[in-house]
């Protein structure tokens, strides 16, 4: 059957053979045939539909950040404001760099040092630090390195699109978490993970795309939940650690075996610098170790000292305390501005991107509002298919100004008015 999917005799949503049929034509028993569809499954290749019994699977479709359309303003992409970023240009004189040859340590020293002062005080267990290609890179990585296809992940309902896609990319099952105005409902992951969920995925700070920040009480019930399942990986994607207005609030319980906290420098830093540091207990750091070898894919050298030389400086800190407070009024300001024009936001919002619920459906209000010369981010991207999140859209206001955060608003305002005559 491989060998069929590979010379492109059988393609994608193809059905197989029903199992006696082909049973009877190779004159094997049925159960072979059966463990032989088993496995196609478990390997990707193939994909059981109940009734419709089992085809061959397609390569999944995997989300993205996306540029607008040209002429509509920008509230989809999901990008910092370039402004609030520090000048890369300015650092690179003083790297002093000196090319790394195969064979190299894979992580740079001063950032690992870096890290280990910067997060002792945060994280109450011994832990190694390693360095991946941006948060992504690292969620994916860990999943692989500890789950076998089929394995329930925990996971926040809305969720990061592209957690999401990596999920479904390796053959893992998502098991959604509701998130609130505080973090994953503590109850509901407790249901997860005791039907057999081996690893949480979760946000301590800034979830994407609701915005909402572990409280210290919530991050208590949940390091409460997983303390009764040492067993569970447990993963904490801290992608917007520099800037963030709330503290960081820890989930992973001391009892945890098996765990990570991701923090990357994308959303600080800028996009384009594909880094992220990883502290993990001593096992999971050797699991990464392995797939990061120096004379393989280790991160660039040259990409790590330019990013501690970055998050060293003053001015970088200066850079991150005015992003922190650029973002806070700007989502702040959006929030009113919805607000005063009769459109809910329930969350409350740090980061840049602010989550509209849209009972109407998303993808009505993605249509009219970009007809009215606006381009946002229909919130399905961010659902599982076993989601059960109402619908919404993410509005990206890091660079919304005072002027188009009212224009906005009143828009959407009498959108939702629209469809709510209509509805009527």
């Amino acid at each position: 059957m491989r060998d069929l999917v590979g010379t492109g005799r059988l393609r994608a949503g193809d059905p197989v053979p029903p199992i006696r049929e082909l049973a009877a034509g190779l004159g094997v028993h049925r159960n072979t045939v059966a463990a032989a569809y088993r496995m196609l499954v478990a390997a990707g290749v193939a994909e059981t539909r109940g009734r419709h019994g089992t085809v061959i699977s397609a390569l999944p479709r995997l989300e993205g950040e996306t540029s607008a359309t040209t002429g509509l303003v920008d509230l989809s992409s999901g990008n910092p404001d370039p402004a609030l970023l520090p000048d890369v240009t300015t650092v690179l004189p003083r790297l002093g760099y000196r090319m790394q040859m195969y064979g190299s340590q894979a992580v740079e020293p001063r950032l690992a040092q870096w890290a280990r002062t910067a997060w002792t005080p945060q994280i109450e267990v011994p832990f190694e630090v390693s360095v991946t290609h941006g948060a992504v890179d690292a969620v994916e990585r860990l999943l692989v390195a500890h789950l076998t296809r089929g394995d329930l992940v925990a996971m926040e309902d809305p969720c990061f699109y592209a957690s999401e896609g990596t999920l479904r990319l390796n053959g893992f099952r998502a098991a959604p978490v509701p998130v609130d105005a505080e973090g994953m409902a503590p109850g509901v992951l407790r249901a997860a993970v005791s039907a057999g969920a081996r690893a949480v995925l979760l946000t301590p700070r800034v979830h994407n795309p609701t915005g909402v920040s572990l409280s210290a009480e919530r991050a208590r019930e949940i390091r409460s939940v997983l303390a009764d399942h040492p067993h569970v990986l447990v993963i904490e994607d801290d992608h917007f650690s520099a800037i963030s207005r709330n503290p960081y609030h820890r989930a992973t319980p001391p009892q945890t075996q098996r765990w990570a906290l991701v923090r990357s420098v994308a959303k600080f830093l800028g996009p384009d610098l594909r880094v992220a540091a990883v502290a993990s207990d001593v096992d999971t750091a050797e699991r990464l170790g392995t797939r990061l070898r120096p004379g393989a894919t280790w991160v660039s050298r040259l990409l790590q000292q330019l990013v501690v030389e970055l998050l060293e400086s003053d001015e970088t800190a200066a850079t991150f305390d005015h992003a922190r407070r650029s973002y806070a009024e700007r989502v702040d300001l959006l929030r009113r501005e919805l607000a005063d024009a009769g459109v809910d936001t329930p969350f409350p919002t740090d980061g840049f991107n602010v989550w509209v619920p849209t009972p109407e459906g998303p993808a009505g209000t993605v249509a009219a509002l970009r007809d009215a010369g606006w381009s946002v981010r229909d919130g399905s991207a961010f659902r599982t298919a076993a989601s059960t999140a109402p619908p919404g859209i993410r509005v990206t206001a890091a660079r919304l100004t005072p002027a188009r955060a009212g224009e906005f608003a009143r828009h959407l305002g009498e959108i939702r008015e629209s469809a709510a005559t209509t509805k009527s």
